[in-house]
């Protein structure tokens, strides 16, 4: 198994500007500006959540001058504040309102967040579901157990989809075509990671095939080991959710991942994909290949 770099919960490469534009270029109704405020916007995150002009310019690329018209704008919508203390700036209270009706409409966090709980006090871990945004997982549900160490997901909080079972499974649900744009998408923002995670992250897409479930040992954080198992695929919203349970290393047993909590976090997939009836996203492609190995 490929050793990856360990990084920070919780973080994921910002977007630069470039990054940004590249993606609209050569399409005319796309507006600039307000591409590069909403760049400005991304580059807040744990562990920088305040900051200046000069700084919000070094993360992002844009100019100096332009990141403080951007700014002075955004504060005056409300979506920045501006501490005069340190001339510095926070994101600001409207910009939460923008989370809520997203998670409104995820009507099946309410139908999971019992079972989570459950799963999360039996095996002293915690018990996540995860929304696939472009090279990240973002946390949109989460139950947890008393002490679980040093990472405590929070609802909004990112991670790399690459170096995560929640990641992989998440990216297991993908039609071929996505899931190959994924790739590229992942090796263009951060070639060294894709270099040194790249047989990981298509192994966890394999298991995740074969088994409903992939493993992840240390990977994103080396005290955390989890499994993860593919929720399910929204392909009118495209949307790709999976289901995860992260749990300190030193609680676990040699195996225990795959032969206990593996099948118990797969389990607890199809039990939420009941509620809110939703297909196995995984079923199609097993029947594929079980057609296949008939022939």
């Amino acid at each position: 198994m490929t050793t990856a770099p360990q990084r920070k919960p919780g973080h994921v490469p910002s977007r630069s500007v470039e990054m940004v534009l590249a993606e609209g270029s050569g399409d005319a109704g796309f507006a600039t500006t307000l591409a590069k405020g909403l760049v400005v916007l991304e580059a807040f995150e744990a562990g920088a959540s305040v900051l200046g002009n000069m700084e919000l310019s070094e993360r992002t690329g844009i100019p100096r001058p332009t990141v403080a018209r951007l700014t002075h704008t955004l504060a005056e919508l409300g979506y920045l504040r501006h501490d005069q203390d340190l001339a510095k700036y926070r994101l600001g209270t409207r910009a939460l309102r923008m989370a809520h009706p997203l998670l409104a409409g995820m009507q099946f966090r309410q139908a999971a967040r019992p079972l989570m709980q459950e799963l999360a006090e039996s095996v002293r871990g915690t018990v996540s579901i995860g929304l696939l945004d472009a090279a990240a997982m973002i946390y949109v549900e989460t139950a947890r157990s008393g002490n679980v160490g040093p990472h405590f997901p929070d609802i909004g909080m990112p991670i790399p989809v690459v170096l995560t079972a929640m990641g992989r499974a998440a990216s297991a649900t993908l039609p071929a075509a996505a899931a190959a744009l994924l790739e590229q998408r992942i090796k263009a923002e951060s070639a060294d990671l894709w270099s040194a995670c790249r047989e990981n992250y298509r192994a966890g897409i394999r298991q995740c095939a074969e088994q409903g479930f992939c493993t992840c040992y240390g990977e994103y954080m080396a005290s955390i080991h989890a499994v993860a198992a593919p929720l399910f695929h929204a392909p009118n919203l495209k949307q790709s959710f999976a289901i995860n349970c992260g749990i300190p290393a030193f609680r676990l047993q040699s195996g225990q991942l795959e032969s206990e909590i593996g099948p118990r976090i797969k389990a607890l997939a199809a039990s939420v994909r009941s509620l809110v009836n939703e297909s196995d996203p995984l079923a199609a492609p097993r029947e594929l290949a079980s057609k296949k190995a008939a022939k």
